[in-house]
């Protein structure tokens, strides 16, 4: 018979709120995600990023230490009940060696201020929406892709996730899917949503770093439409390394789509919060 430990508490704080761990899915050795209870005001766009932490160790009781937070992309979206969110795990990391071992009941902070550029607000109106990412930049368009609204103002949603490694493509099953099992975008989903995944290191039906499949046309195969990007009717999100965001919104600018922002819209986007 396995023990079961007592839930791991945390210190109360005015910055933050405590929230309940509620499921924990570890992908690899090194890819995992986890849930929390939603707290009744928290509320957010779909694409947006919240802080998420733990308490500091060391500190005094006249001067404990301050929490550690880091920004986390709110892969659920708006709708959802829990927040749901995707983590590497960094060896000796001062966050996520300790995250990667949480479990339900446990508590973490989350921040009362979401926010970030990977919405539909920073868009203007198309017909074809491009969610662009590599490794766990995925989160996000996880959030994006399964919001009703996305497919009031786009026909066609894909999302292309590119990793080094096979088992590194989380929610692979879910994505291929076509999200069949999502509440209330499934029926939509069904004929107007494209996964691509693509890996870098391992065999795999698509391989590849993504600026290359772009180049080739091979990341528009399956789709209505032209086999490039235009600025007419294509809109891009991007979210992940900071040498794929580079690169591909250079190639986004010379084709002639503007960055777009909350407060003037435009035809891409990336989260610049992540980007060095």
């Amino acid at each position: 018979m396995t023990d079961l430990r007592a839930p791991v508490l945390i210190p109360e704080s005015t910055a933050f709120n405590s929230v309940a761990v509620k499921w924990v899915r570890h992908w690899n050795e090194h890819l995992f995600s986890f849930a929390v209870e939603r707290p009744a005001s928290f509320r957010f766009r779909s694409g947006e990023f919240v802080m998420i932490g733990l308490p500091g160790e060391g500190g005094t009781d006249d001067k404990p230490a301050k929490p550690v937070m880091r920004a986390y992309s709110i892969a659920s979206p708006a709708w959802a009940e829990e927040l749901e969110f995707l983590s590497i795990k960094v060896p000796d990391g001062p966050l996520t060696e300790r995250l990667q071992a949480v479990e339900p009941g446990d508590q973490v902070y989350l921040g009362k201020k979401p926010t970030g550029t990977l919405v539909l607000d920073a868009l203007l109106g198309g017909k074809r929406l491009f969610l662009l990412s590599t490794g766990t930049g995925l989160a996000p368009f996880l959030s994006v892709a399964r919001d009703p609204d996305v497919y009031e103002r786009f026909d066609q949603v894909v999302i292309v996730h590119g990793v080094r490694r096979v088992n590194d493509l989380a929610f692979h099953d879910e994505l291929s899917a076509r999200l069949a099992d999502d509440p209330l975008v499934a029926d939509d989903a069904a004929t107007r949503f494209h996964y691509v995944p693509a890996v870098t290191r391992e065999d795999f039906h698509t391989t590849g770093r993504i600026p290359a499949l772009i180049e080739s046309g091979r990341l528009f195969e399956g789709l209505e439409g032209e086999p490039r990007f235009d600025p007419e009717t294509d809109r891009v999100m991007l979210c992940g390394s900071t040498a794929m965001i580079r690169e591909i919104a250079s190639m986004l600018e010379h084709l002639g789509l503007t960055e777009g922002s909350n407060a003037n819209p435009g035809q891409f986007v990336i989260e610049r919060a992540f980007v060095d």
